[in-house]
Formats: structure tokens, C-alpha cells, sequence
């Protein structure tokens, strides 16, 4: 089911339409057309999975799920979805059959919700805390429907469920990999017990290395081996240091006057995330951390989500991104500001080398007698 851990992977994100800090939305939120066309620029520069988000407004990722993988033939996806929206037999039984239908490309990324009003706006009142206990329960009860060979009874805190049997089984055994969010204490406990790849979003050295130590004790505590770790960021590149900084300036200035002028689905919101928390407190110490963290966006926007950049040229961006790797990250999922265009560029210019560098640190003889 999982791959090797050490091998490296990396991961796009995509939409059903265009759209950024920098891209006011134009035009149909659903886009078929440029929803295709996003996921096949993806797998052409190289990506080896996407990750189609969840939001209360947002269109139906089972459905943007299914439409990706009729339109590709290898890039694989993660597929992020939300417990308590449905019941976890349901969702096993969905992401099961999505799974058959997509030839085992199919992963799930599990986010509990770090906004209470985002949550309520789909008829969810329970506090934070309370919804990671019951994201714990309900994949209790999806695995066992991915696995039992019989059926089975179930008395959690939220989940009863009686007899419950489904022969309906992912194309990749024993289920589905897992990748899950959040960054507080009650979602690292979680974490600890169900995440086969725990994924946070960028930020300085010394909060990652704190991060990966906090899960990896989890899982210790639960008996259960590290997980995977994947971060991610927002790229921008330069034919020098100077081209990407003075980019980097150019996406500020103009998210800052979209924002201004109310047109930003990305402006400042209120949200008790711990994750965004913490890219805001990265943010407070200074407008680059580390060689060339970049913090402003997500200063500016309030760090709703994947809003910290690595500024430079490609090779310069691969040598940060191999000191995350040091620290034990396989999985990097990147995003643009431009979104189609950057993932193109990242195909060109930016996974090449990462690859190849990673190829070098793992095996330099090998590589060197090439």
C-alpha cells in the first residue's frame, strides 16, 4: 500500500478554476476544461500526486476526484476529506470504490476543521478539540470497513454501528494511505495513531524539527512506526536571486491591492487553526527565516492555508528544500501564485533538480558514475 518511506514524492494542488492571491476568481467556479487541463500540466511536469482541497463552498472532491483521474493516466491523488460530513461506513465504501475506478491512485488526506464557523457552515458545532476525538473514532470505524473480513460491531464515542460489513475494497491493499492534518495537541495525538504520512505546511527549520518530533513521539506512544512527513510551500523562482525577490515583491504589491479592493477570496480571516497559528508566528519573526523563507503572504492573508514561500532560483530553492529533507521530509507539495503556469515552470525547472539532488545525497557513487 505505502512506498518505501525514504523515497521521495511530490505533490501539486489543483482547482476546478483559476484563482490565487494574485487571480481573483473569473468565470465559472467549475471549469471542466481548465480542470483537465490543470491536472494533465501536472502529471506531464512530473508531479506524482494532487491534492484536490476541501472547503464548505468548494465544488464536491469525490467528483473533481473521479473527472481528474478519467483525465490522467498515472498521476495518482489525495483527496482531502472532512469526517462528519457523512458517515465513515459511506466514506469508506466511497473512497474504496474511487480507489477501483482510479487503478490505486487514490490517497485520503484527513482534516478535522480549524474553524469553528467553517464548520458550522456545514451544520458542524462541535469544538476543535471535540472534532479530533471524533475524527479518531470515525477512522476507527473506515478501517475497520476497509479491512474486516467479517462483519463487525462498533461502540465509539460518536460511531455505533452493528453487523456492519462492506465488501467493497480499495484496489490497494491493505486500504487507501492515510496523510493527515493539524498541528495541535489534540491532532498530533490523533496523528500519532492513524497518519501514514502527517503533512503541515512550511515553515522555519527549528518549528519543523519540533513538529516531526512531536508526531514521532506520538506514534512511539501508540506503538506505531513514524509516519511519512510531507511539507508544503509556494515556490517562486528567478533566473537570479534578484529576479525571484523582485517577483516575490510584485505578488505582494498585488495581493495587497486585490485585497483592498475586496476582491480576494484570500483576504484575513478568523480561524483557530494551530497550523495557521504558527505560520503567523513564523511570520512575526521577520519577512524572511531560515535562507530564504518568505513570510509575507502569509502575514498578509492572515495564513488561512499554504502561504509560505521558498524565494529564489531553482537551484538555490532545491538547497533549502534539501535542509528540509535532512530533517527527515520525503513528500513536498508546491503551489503557485500562477497556478497552471507554475506548475509547468515546475516542471521544467524546479522537480528536475530536486530529484537529481535527492538522487545524489541518497546514492553519490551512483550518481557520479552516471
Amino acid at each position: 500500500m505505502s512506498q518505501h518511506p525514504d523515497t521521495l514524492e511530490i505533490l501539486g494542488m489543483i482547482s476546478t478554476n483559476y484563482a490565487s492571491e494574485i487571480h481573483p476568481p473569473s468565470g465559472p467556479q467549475i471549469d471542466p476544461s481548465y480542470t483537465a487541463a490543470f491536472a494533465l500540466a501536472h502529471e506531464q511536469a512530473g508531479f506524482d500526486r494532487i491534492l484536490i482541497g476541501y472547503h464548505s463552498a468548494a465544488p464536491d472532491g469525490f467528483q473533481v476526484a473521479a473527472y481528474v483521474a478519467q483525465a490522467t493516466t498515472k498521476l495518482k491523488i489525495l483527496l482531502a476529506h472532512r469526517p462528519g460530513v457523512i458517515q465513515p461506513t459511506v466514506a469508506a465504501r466511497q473512497i474504496a470504490t474511487l480507489d477501483q475506478f482510479s487503478g490505486g491512485r487514490l490517497a485520503v488526506h484527513i482534516i478535522s476543521g480549524g474553524s469553528d464557523a467553517e464548520q458550522q457552515r456545514d451544520g458542524d458545532f462541535l469544538t476543535k478539540d471535540e472534532r479530533y476525538a471524533r475524527t479518531d473514532d470515525y477512522l476507527d470505524v473506515v478501517k475497520k470497513t476497509w479491512t474486516s473480513a467479517a462483519p463487525f460491531d462498533h461502540d465509539g464515542p460518536f460511531y455505533k454501528v452493528r453487523d456492519s460489513f462492506s465488501p467493497i475494497r480499495s484496489a490497494q491493499q491493505p486500504h487507501v494511505p492515510i496523510f493527515f492534518g493539524g498541528a495541535s495537541d489534540a491532532a498530533i495525538r490523533v496523528a500519532g495513531r492513524h497518519a501514514e504520512t502527517y503533512a503541515f505546511f512550511g515553515e522555519t527549520l527549528e518549528q519543523t524539527r519540533e513538529t516531526i518530533a512531536r508526531v514521532r513521539a506520538s506514534a512511539a506512544e501508540h506503538g506505531r512506526p513514524a509516519p511519512r512527513f510531507s511539507v508544503s510551500f509556494r515556490p517562486i523562482l528567478g533566473r537570479t536571486e534578484q529576479d525571484a525577490w523582485d517577483r516575490a515583491e510584485r505578488i505582494l504589491a498585488e495581493a495587497q491591492a486585490i485585497k483592498e479592493a475586496g476582491a480576494s477570496p484570500f483576504r484575513r480571516v478568523t480561524t483557530e487553526s494551530e497550523g495557521s497559528r504558527r505560520l503567523l508566528e513564523t511570520a512575526a519573526g521577520g519577512k524572511v527565516r531560515d535562507k530564504r523563507l518568505w513570510t509575507e503572504i502569509a502575514k498578509l492573508t492572515g495564513a488561512p492555508g499554504n502561504s509560505i514561500s521558498l524565494v529564489g532560483t531553482p537551484d538555490q530553492v532545491v538547497d533549502a528544500l534539501l535542509d528540509y529533507y535532512d530533517l527527515g521530509i520525503r513528500t513536498f507539495l508546491f503551489r503557485g501564485f500562477d497556478p497552471l503556469e507554475n506548475a509547468i515552470d515546475y516542471g521544467r525547472n524546479l522537480l528536475p533538480r530536486l530529484r537529481a539532488a535527492v538522487a545524489e545525497r541518497e546514492n553519490p557513487l551512483a550518481v557520479a558514475a552516471e
